[in-house]
């Protein structure tokens, strides 16, 4: 996969048709993310070497919804990625686990180097103001449904393995995504992985154990 592969990905996301009520987050409409989303892009993928990928849920507020780049805030960008930005040092607690995952794993450089993280749906959704995840309400799962399908086909066809997809969040998220590959074959094998949220809400004290699960499905993959 190569890096202007992906940037045209991002700037060219179709748009779904949402429920009334619901509010599609498209932080790359923004210049100033799609600049940032290029200069991430450029440095880590300027190749065409084949990456195994990580789906996320959704692109949420105050993380990819923020900075274009799933599972990375505004201070990891600065701290781990070393690319400058307009939105400060705010963080947030998924991209802290993420990037200590990764540090562990070599450092930024080494891990994009054989992963991509992605989203199962690259696009994100907002009710009342609020965060929502694309399986949340049964209208909204069915209406953007395609699209995810449409998406994860179009990274595959960009240099993505489709040997294996680990997929971070291991309930709700994982459930969709295997009814999906079952239907569409999509990829030879799923592997669920706790969702970072969840770790650093409610098994903080174990996330050392946590970082080493990701670690090692990693390297047996």
């Amino acid at each position: 996969m190569h890096s202007s592969n992906l940037i045209e990905f991002y700037r060219s996301l179709p748009l779904p048709v949402v429920p009334k009520g619901f509010e599609i987050l498209h932080p790359q409409l923004s210049p100033e993310v799609m600049r940032v989303v290029r200069k991430f892009f450029t440095k880590y993928y300027s190749d065409n070497r084949t990456r195994k990928l990580l789906l996320g849920i959704n692109p949420g507020r105050h993380g990819a919804g923020m900075t274009g780049i799933n599972f990375t805030a505004p201070r990891q960008l600065t701290n781990n990625c070393e690319i400058d930005h307009p939105w400060g040092n705010s963080s947030e607690l998924s991209a802290e686990f993420i990037y200590a995952m990764i540090d562990q794993y070599g450092g930024s450089e080494k891990f994009y180097s054989n992963f991509f993280i992605g989203a199962v749906s690259p696009l994100g959704y907002i009710k009342d103001g609020k965060n929502i995840n694309y399986y949340d309400d049964k209208n909204l799962q069915k209406a953007v449904t395609p699209f995810i399908i449409e998406t994860i086909q179009k990274q595959l066809s960009m240099g993505l393995s489709s040997e294996v997809c680990f997929c971070i969040g291991g309930e709700k998220n994982y459930k969709f995504l295997t009814a999906l590959n079952d239907k569409h074959k999509l990829f030879q094998k799923i592997i669920p992985l706790a969702h970072p949220r969840f770790i650093m809400q409610y098994r903080r004290k174990k996330m050392d154990e946590y970082i080493h699960q990701y670690l090692d499905a990693l390297h047996t993959c």
